[in-house]
């Protein structure tokens, strides 16, 4: 996928949340060896794999495919290609008051260990997870 459309899905996903990420911004993360996308223009998983730890950094899916395992399926494809590139263990943050976000983590077998006072606009807090690989 290309910056453009990475940017494009991440807006609509994240519309009225505040600002979504621009195509500059994707393509400064592509560019490193360290990052990998899984899914598709309908949504996708974005983080990175240094030495033995995955960061999620984002998570969207396009409104109009929600509810249809796709957030699911590409955090499993996540898991599964960070696991391929030596991660032990993955970590995200979420905002506390995201709570389809935080039953899918939960689900997937991500664990809350921390939280980030003012982390997200509006002050609201930032849940740290963490999963075993």
């Amino acid at each position: 996928m290309t910056p453009e459309a990475l940017a494009a899905t991440h807006a609509r996903a994240f519309a009225g949340q505040g600002r979504a990420w621009s195509a500059a911004e994707f393509a400064a993360l592509l560019a490193s060896p360290h990052s990998l996308v899984t899914g598709d223009a309908c949504g996708f998983a974005l983080g990175r794999v240094i030495a033995d730890e995955a960061e999620l950094l984002t998570l969207a899916t396009d409104p109009g495919h929600r509810r249809q395992g796709r957030a699911r399926a590409c955090l499993s494809a996540f898991a599964e290609e960070a696991r391929a590139r030596g991660a032990h263990a993955a970590f995200l943050e979420v905002a506390e008051d995201n709570a389809a976000a935080l039953a899918l983590y939960g689900a997937a077998g991500f664990t809350e260990i921390a939280r980030r006072a003012g982390y997200y606009p509006g002050r609201r807090a930032a849940v740290v997870m963490h999963k075993h690989l």
